[in-house]
């Protein structure tokens, strides 16, 4: 008879022998074949509780940090209660990337930038001085807040649980906000969040949804499938007749970590959903834009996909 691994273990292997913990590994997989990482990895992989949906009383969910992306985009209690991230899960990289990539995984996997990933060019986030990227190819880098790493923030799982108000659980801690594991992303110029090594995420708790919500995500990509969105989009609206009684937007691949976008929400609330107001709210995004020589494309492509998820959550009975 098999038995799981002790989590305290897992994390004390970690402190001991350096390196990583896994869990899908299809990052980390890529990373190693590279030359970028190379390990030792400390798998989570038989740790089958850290997996699955278990309903929450007073009607959250916890999902296992396990959970692969697949089963996230079929689980009837995602799509009924929190759509955006089971569209976000089901729309992410390729159907062998979903059928390992976890949920956990997702959200703390490494950034994409060329530079990063090349095992012959030195950069801030392996241990340089400089960011190559900076004055070389960015052109998918970040359009706000450009520190001194310039790679946008993979996660597309981050930018949907942000608009759900999401915690993330820690193995031996309390629980933080999803946004607390990457900060306001000046840190993250030495890595991609900001849990220490051996932390381990063991689930994600999302509160109960609204009633009558509606949410939409929108990604703006070069290809349909298999590729990293240019800049993507999630809206959760509740709406009393035409009226915007809460609105919880969010945005990826535009700056160091996945942003909430409170500017857009104060522009919605209390006000009716037309078309013009819908507009006006996602033009507030390009106050916050600081683009880079290569990425200043991305501050109307940042407003526009704004809009389109803003549109599709209301509704066209009513935006239009």
């Amino acid at each position: 008879m098999s038995t799981e691994p002790d989590l305290a273990d897992l994390s004390a292997a970690v402190l001991a022998r350096g390196g990583e913990l896994r869990a899908g590994g299809t990052d980390t997989t890529a990373r190693q074949r590279s030359g970028v990482s190379r390990g030792p990895f400390t798998d989570l992989d038989g740790a089958g509780h850290l997996r699955g949906c278990t309903p929450l009383p007073g009607g959250g969910l916890r999902i296992g940090a396990l959970t692969t992306l697949a089963v996230l985009a079929v689980d009837p209690q995602v799509r009924a209660g929190w759509p955006a991230l089971a569209v976000s899960a089901g729309t992410a990289a390729t159907p062998q990337i979903r059928a390992a990539g976890t949920l956990g995984g997702n959200l703390l996997q490494r950034n994409r930038c060329c530079y990063y990933r090349n095992p012959h060019v030195g950069c801030l986030q392996k241990g340089g001085t400089g960011c190559p990227a900076r004055e070389g190819d960015h052109h998918f880098g970040v359009v706000s807040g450009a520190g001194p790493c310039v790679a946008p923030h993979p996660s597309t799982l981050a930018m949907a649980l942000l608009t759900y108000d999401a915690e993330a659980e820690i193995h031996g801690e309390s629980p933080r906000g999803v946004a607390d594991l990457y900060g306001d992303g000046d840190r993250l110029f030495r890595t991609d969040h900001l849990l220490p090594p051996e932390s381990i995420l063991t689930a994600v708790l999302l509160p109960p949804p609204l009633p009558g919500e509606r949410a939409a995500c929108h990604r703006a990509i070069s290809r349909a499938h298999a590729e990293w969105p240019l800049v993507e989009a999630t809206a959760r609206v509740a709406l009393d007749g035409s009226t915007i009684t809460h609105a919880a937007v969010a945005a990826g691949g535009v700056a160091r970590v996945p942003l909430r976008l409170t500017e857009v929400e104060a522009a919605l609330v209390g006000r009716e959903a037309t078309p013009a107001v819908l507009a006006a709210a996602a033009a507030t995004v390009l106050a916050r834009c600081r683009p880079l020589p290569k990425t200043g494309y991305k501050a109307t492509l940042f407003r526009d996909t704004v809009l389109e998820a803003l549109e599709q959550a209301v509704g066209p009975a009513v935006a239009g």
